[in-house]
C-alpha cells in the first residue's frame, strides 16, 4: 500500500507539472508586494508599510555618519536601544556618482543591510545639488566646471555656492543620478521595503540674496508669471496662505504680467519667484525617481524667523508663507516639512498643516524638550513622523556629555519613544479622528486646554505641591536657557475612558462639554503598560497621585517609570 501511494503522489505531481508547463493549468500566482505610499484615513496622511500603517519613531544622523560604513558599525545597535524604528540618513551625490556616469552603491547596499539588521527602517536624505542651501555635496565634476553647472548670482554680483535652479544641465544631471540611485533601491530593497521614504535635497534656498540674481534669473523674473502658477491662483484664490493672497491682493488680483505686476515689489515678491523655481527644479529630480521606484517623497525647509529676511534663510525654501508655490509647482512632491528648532513648536506645527499638508518633522531637537514635544505633535496633529537631528550624538541633547552618554535607555527621548511604541497601534488607529489629542506647555506656559470626547482637559503646569519649580535649562551649550516644557497625548477608549501618556510635569483637571450633570469626578486612575498589545494595569492610584481624586498628576515624584501611561475613567455627577 505504501509503494502504491508513493506512485500515486508521483504521478499526480508529474501531471500537475507537465499542465503548467503546456498552459492547460494556472501557474501559481507570484504575489506582487506593495510599494510603501501614502493613505488618508479621514483628515490625517498614514504611511503604508507592506498593507500596515506605519509610524516613525525616528532620528536623523548627523550629516556625516553615514559616510563610512565602518563608522556605522556600533551606531546601528545604539538606535535601536534608543527605541527609534526609523532613521533619517544623508546620501550625498559626490560618493553616488564620484565620476560622471558611474555609480557606486556599495554604501547604499551597506546601509540598507545594518538596518535590517537592527530591524529598522531608512528614509534617504538626497543630498543632491543643495544641501542647507550651498551646493557643498555635489560631485567634484560639477563643483569644477562652473560654465556647464552656473552658480546663483547674488546682488553685488557676486557667485556664491549654490547651483542657479535656471540651469536645465544642472537640473537633469542632478535627476539622472537619482534616477539612478531609485532604480537601484528598487532592485536591492523593492520586496524587503527597509527604505520606505525619499527625501530630495535638503534645505534648499538662496542665501545671501532673497534671489537669484544671474542673467536667466533676471530674465524669468521680468517675463510673464508663468501661466501654469496663473491657473493654479484663480483656481485657488479663496483658499490660499493669506500672506501669498494679500501680496495677489495688492496688486488688484491681476491675471497676467511679471512677477512684480502681479505680486508687488520687495523681497516677499522675490522668495516667491525662487519657491516657485526651486519647486519646478526639485520636482523635475523627483519625478525622475518616482518613475524609477514610486516611493512617497518630501522636501523640508529651513525655518524662517524674527527680525530676519529672506536671505538670513533660505529664500524660496519650502516655508509655509510660500507653501502654495510649492503645492502649485511640486506635484511629484508629497508634502513640504519643517526643521523645527524654534521655541515655539506647537505654531510651527499649525502653521505646516495648512492646505491639507501632512505634518512630518524630519529634523527638530532631541532631550526633554523633544520628548515633551513629539507627544504633542502625534496627539494633536496625527504626524507621522518625528525625528530629532543628530541621533547618533543624543547625549548632546540630554546634556550627558561625559558620565551617561552611553546610558541612552534612560535618555528622555528613549524612555518617551519606548511609550510611543506601547501606544502606536492606538495613535495609528486613532490618526484622522476625534479620539485622540495633544497638548504642550511651552516657553513659560501655566497651563493649556483640549477638548476630547464629553471632557474639557485643563492643563497645568506642575505636577505635584511638594515638586519644586523647575529650573530654566538649556539644550546646547551656548544657547540661552528656556523654561521646561510639557507633552502629553490623550486617547480616548470610550465616552468616559482615556489613555494618557507625556514627558515634563503637569498635573490634568476635567470639565464636562455636553449637556448633563455639570461636575466631573475621577472614578478610577491605574498605572500601567501595554505587552504585547495587551494592557497589563499595575498600581491603582488615588490620594497625593491624584490630589485625593481631584486631578491626574505626572510628576517625578510620582512616576514609575517601569508603567509610564496611565488608563483613566471619569465619571459625572
Amino acid at each position: 500500500m505504501r509503494q502504491s501511494h508513493r506512485f500515486l503522489t508521483v504521478l499526480v505531481c508529474c501531471t500537475a507539472l507537465i499542465a503548467t508547463q503546456c498552459g492547460t493549468a494556472p501557474a501559481p500566482e507570484t504575489a506582487v508586494p506593495e510599494i510603501p505610499r501614502l493613505q488618508r484615513q479621514g483628515p490625517a496622511t498614514q504611511l503604508i508599510v507592506d498593507g500596515e500603517p506605519w509610524l516613525m519613531i525616528a532620528g536623523e544622523l548627523h550629516n556625516s555618519s553615514s559616510s563610512n560604513l565602518e563608522y556605522m558599525a556600533p551606531i546601528w545597535p545604539k538606535l535601536a536601544r534608543m527605541n527609534l524604528n526609523t532613521v533619517l540618513t544623508a546620501l550625498s551625490w559626490e560618493l553616488v556618482e564620484p565620476e560622471e556616469g558611474q555609480f557606486d552603491f556599495s554604501l547604499v547596499d551597506g546601509l540598507i543591510q545594518g538596518a535590517r539588521e537592527e530591524n529598522l527602517k531608512i528614509v534617504f536624505l538626497w543630498f543632491g545639488s543643495w544641501k542647507n542651501g550651498k551646493s557643498s555635496y555635489v560631485p567634484a565634476w560639477v563643483k569644477t566646471d562652473v560654465e556647464r553647472f552656473p552658480r546663483v548670482q547674488i546682488e553685488d554680483g557676486k557667485s556664491v555656492e549654490i547651483l542657479s535652479t535656471f540651469s536645465e544641465e544642472s537640473r537633469d544631471a542632478d535627476a539622472r543620478a537619482f534616477a539612478a540611485l531609485m532604480r537601484h533601491i528598487k532592485e536591492v530593497d523593492g520586496v524587503e521595503h527597509t527604505v520606505i521614504m525619499m527625501q530630495p535635497e535638503n534645505e534648499v534656498g538662496v542665501l545671501g540674496d532673497s534671489r537669484d540674481r544671474c542673467e536667466a534669473a533676471n530674465e524669468a523674473f521680468a517675463a510673464p508669471v508663468p501661466q501654469e502658477l496663473m491657473d493654479y491662483l484663480q483656481k485657488n484664490r479663496d483658499n490660499m496662505i493669506p500672506e501669498l493672497r494679500k501680496m495677489w491682493e495688492s496688486q488688484g488680483f491681476p491675471t497676467s504680467g511679471s512677477w512684480e505686476e502681479v505680486f508687488g515689489a520687495g523681497p516677499a515678491v522675490d522668495e516667491a519667484f525662487m519657491a516657485w523655481h526651486y519647486a519646478k527644479y526639485i520636482d523635475h529630480v523627483t519625478a525622475a525617481g518616482k518613475a524609477e521606484y514610486d516611493l512617497p517623497m518630501f522636501v523640508n525647509a529651513w525655518l524662517s524667523g524674527p527680525d530676519r529676511k529672506p536671505g538670513d534663510w533660505p529664500s524660496g525654501g519650502p516655508l509655509p508663507h510660500v507653501m502654495d508655490m510649492w503645492k502649485a509647482a511640486g506635484t511629484h512632491i508629497d508634502m513640504v516639512t519643517p526643521d523645527i528648532y524654534a521655541a515655539n513648536f506647537a505654531d510651527w506645527c499649525q502653521w505646516y498643516t495648512q492646505l491639507g499638508n501632512p505634518l512630518l518633522i524630519p529634523e527638530t531637537r532631541g532631550g526633554a524638550a523633544g520628548a515633551a514635544n513629539v507627544f504633542y505633535a502625534m496627539g494633536q496633529h496625527d504626524a507621522m513622523a518625528f525625528s530629532p537631528f543628530a541621533i547618533d550624538t543624543a547625549e548632546m541633547w540630554e546634556g550627558a556629555w561625559e558620565e551617561r552618554r552611553e546610558d541612552v535607555e534612560n535618555f528622555a527621548l528613549s524612555k518617551a519613544y519606548a511609550v510611543l511604541e506601547q501606544l502606536r497601534p492606538l495613535i495609528l488607529e486613532s490618526q484622522g479622528t476625534d479620539r485622540m489629542a495633544g497638548v504642550l506647555l511651552e516657553n513659560g506656559a501655566k497651563e493649556t486646554s483640549v477638548a476630547l470626547g464629553e471632557y474639557t482637559f485643563k492643563v497645568i503646569a506642575g505636577g505635584s505641591p511638594f515638586e519644586p519649580e523647575p529650573e530654566p535649562e538649556s539644550m546646547l551649550p551656548g544657547l540661552p536657557p528656556e523654561p521646561p516644557r510639557a507633552g502629553a497625548i490623550f486617547i480616548s477608549l470610550g465616552p468616559d475612558e482615556f489613555l494618557a501618556a507625556g514627558s515634563g510635569s503637569f498635573t490634568v483637571t476635567f470639565s464636562p462639554r455636553t449637556p448633563g450633570p455639570p461636575n466631573a469626578g475621577i472614578l478610577s486612575v491605574d498605572e500601567g503598560r501595554f505587552v504585547d498589545g495587551e494592557w497589563v494595569a499595575c498600581r491603582r492610584l488615588n490620594g497625593d497621585p491624584t490630589g485625593q481624586g481631584e486631578r491626574l498628576s505626572f510628576s517625578r515624584f510620582f512616576e514609575s517609570d517601569e508603567n509610564p501611561i496611565k488608563r483613566v475613567k471619569l465619571y459625572r455627577y
